[in-house]
């Protein structure tokens, strides 16, 4: 209280002092509490952290929660979810604001968590993970069983036990947590890990899945919920019979499995047939079978013997051929003695016609007409020789008028080089080459020289000598 100057005992306090006795008061004030409220804005950070506001119609808290817890919620939060949050009380000072730290948060009733189930089913359906079109067919009589289940519960017992009395086949065992935290990873998992098997390696790749697990209320069954658990088994290349709760539970890995079992029991029986059965029906439709192949062979023997009754005899069927063979065997004695004869007739007119007389008159005309012929024959072969001969003598005539030799009879002379090529022209010469020269009565070598080469002057002859007098060469030798 101030006095009468004024004056205060109250102690001065800092800013930051003041802030953080207020947050010890309440954190000592307010140890633990437990709020149900609605879920406003939802942020989580990067950091993993998720910040939210917890309200209801008449106020607002703070509300954080750290990573780890943030992790292993079981549901997603999402704004207008009403929730409970547990947590403790405490303050920021940096902002003097209070909040609450929330290491526990779980949706306020069974409502909340199927407004939260048909949220999650119809987005998945809108990506078509229900289609009734994707979903394969289940082996009729699978070789090896996979399934996904607790190994300690007493699913596995009760369909290896249906799986016996039906038709024994091999299984094989993914044991995983079937509620819980860590229930959604394993069984993603164990879907994974059945399909990552390799046909034909040491471990066999199972013909059909079965995702089992036994009845519960609607949170020990919400890892079957679970999106990515959802995602796995519609993803699943081995056909996959879901088998979770009782014939009353469903959970969305029922709508994306490719066959819904009402209980692990029922999956088991969906999963292969009735041995017993199967016996039966084949005996059945083997005794079936055998009554047809008799009830056709007497059929056919009764329509075999009705036929033959309606053929006639074999006299009759055969009398009217006989007939016809006897009349025919009588018409052909007569016609061969008339054939003899008349080739008798005919042979006597050759015979007449083949006398010496009459083949020697034939062979003397035949003969005087060879002799004609080889007369004129001789003429036509006489006068074609004569007409070659003619054509011969002319073209040996012209062969001599354009042979080089009548030029070199002229006066002319061949020049060549030594290896044969003819030389036309006094420009492709040079001073020194040799040369042959061919005249009509034989050939010399000779020597290109300056006065007759390609440099010489044609215009101005070199006067004779007295050796060119006497009909040398000068100096082109």
């Amino acid at each position: 209280m101030p006095d009468s100057t004024g004056q205060t005992n109250l102690p001065e306090l800092s800013v930051s002092e003041l802030a953080f006795a207020v947050k010890r008061t309440m954190e000592t004030t307010f140890d633990r509490v437990r709020v149900r409220g609605e879920l406003g804005r939802v942020v989580i950070a990067k950091s993993g952290h998720m910040y939210v506001d917890l309200k209801d119609e008449n106020a607002t808290i703070n509300t954080v929660m750290w990573k780890g817890q943030v992790a292993a919620l079981k549901f997603r939060p999402e704004e207008g979810l009403e929730v409970i949050a547990e947590g403790k009380l405490s303050t920021f000072p940096g902002k003097s604001q209070y909040q609450l730290i929330c290491d526990r948060l779980e949706p306020a009733g069974v409502g909340a968590l199927l407004a939260q189930l048909e949220k999650l089913k119809a987005k998945l359906a809108a990506e078509g993970l229900f289609a009734q079109e994707r979903k394969r067919p289940i082996p009729f009589l699978p070789d090896v069983i996979g399934v996904v289940t607790s190994p300690s519960g007493a699913v596995i017992r009760d369909i290896l036990h249906r799986l016996s009395d039906r038709f024994p086949r091999r299984v094989l065992l993914w044991p995983v947590l079937v509620q819980g935290d860590q229930a959604p990873g394993q069984i993603v998992a164990a879907i994974k890990g059945f399909n990552a098997i390799a046909p034909g390696g040491p471990v066999p790749r199972p013909d059909v899945l079965i995702v089992a697990r036994g009845g519960g209320s609607i949170e020990d069954l919400w890892a079957f919920n679970d999106e990515q658990v959802v995602r796995a088994a519609a993803a699943s290349q081995i056909p996959l019979i879901s088998a979770v709760g009782h014939e009353t539970d469903t959970t969305l890995i029922d709508y994306a499995s490719d066959l819904r079992a009402p209980t692990p029991t029922g999956a088991a029986e969906k999963a292969v047939p009735v041995r017993a059965e199967l016996i039966e029906r084949v005996e059945t439709l083997g005794a079936r079978l055998g009554a047809g192949l008799l009830r056709g062979q007497d059929r056919r023997r009764a329509d075999l013997r009705a036929a033959a009754a309606r053929l006639p005899r074999t006299d009759a069927l055969l009398g009217l051929a006989q007939q016809k063979f006897d009349r025919a065997a009588d018409k052909l004695g007569r016609a061969l003695q008339a054939n003899t004869l008349a080739a008798q007739s005919r042979y006597g007119r050759i015979a007449a016609r083949l006398r010496p007389e009459a083949l020697a008159r034939d062979v003397d005309r035949r003969a005087e007409r060879v002799a004609e012929r080889a007369e004129r024959l001789a003429v036509v072969v006489k006068r074609r020789l004569a007409d070659e001969a003619k054509h011969v003598a002319h073209a040996s005539r012209l062969l001599e008028t354009l042979s080089h030799k009548s030029a070199l009879a002229r006066g002319f002379a061949l020049v060549q080089r030594p290896d044969g090529a003819l030389v036309r022209r006094a420009g492709d010469l040079a001073s020194g080459d040799s040369l042959r020269l061919t005249f009509v009565d034989g050939a010399v070598g000779a020597v290109v020289g300056t006065a007759g080469g390609a440099g010489g002057d044609p215009a101005k002859p070199k006067p004779k000598s007295r050796k060119d007098e006497d009909g040398g060469q000068g100096a082109l030798f």
